[in-house]
């Protein structure tokens, strides 16, 4: 499922990142990469206040950056974004805890997800589904689950 991030919104949600660094959205974009490429999806971040000379689009593979010009909002261009995609709208996932934003998405059918609980999912803390990393770890697994799980399956 492709995901549409509301870029200064999630940054800090994310530990290490802060707005008042000056690299702060090309670490977000190295963030952002990583997950996509983890996931097999396409993501869409945007960034607002972009002087005139740095606004516009990058690739980075699956990801997209727009950087919107000063004068208009990430905001607007994530709303403007779900109205063109319609009724596909409900196949992405968008990444944001400002509220109008979100109105906008449960209006659109789309998914949600908050930018504390998607700063989880950029650092493999969990999936979208809940299920915990798929980097191969080795999952931690309390004594009390084992103990609920073989009395659950004694006897089969």
């Amino acid at each position: 499922m492709p995901y549409l991030v509301d870029g200064h919104n999630l940054i800090p949600h994310i530990p290490g990142l802060s707005l008042a660094d000056l690299e702060d959205e090309r670490a977000l974009i190295e963030l952002l990469k990583a997950f996509a490429t983890r996931k097999g999806t396409k993501v869409e971040v945007y960034f607002d206040q972009a002087p005139p000379s740095l606004a516009g689009s990058q690739s980075f593979g699956r990801l997209q950056a727009y950087f919107i010009r000063q004068g208009t909002t990430a905001d607007e261009a994530i709303i403007a974004r779900l109205n063109r995609l319609g009724s596909e709208a409900r196949n992405w996932t968008v990444v944001t805890s400002d509220r109008v934003i979100l109105a906008e998405a449960r209006s659109a059918h789309s998914k949600f997800v908050s930018s504390p609980d998607f700063a989880a999912l950029l650092k493999g803390k969990t999936d979208a589904a809940g299920g915990g990393s798929d980097k191969g770890e080795d999952p931690q697994i309390s004594q009390s689950e084992v103990d609920f799980w073989m009395e659950r399956f004694k006897g089969k």
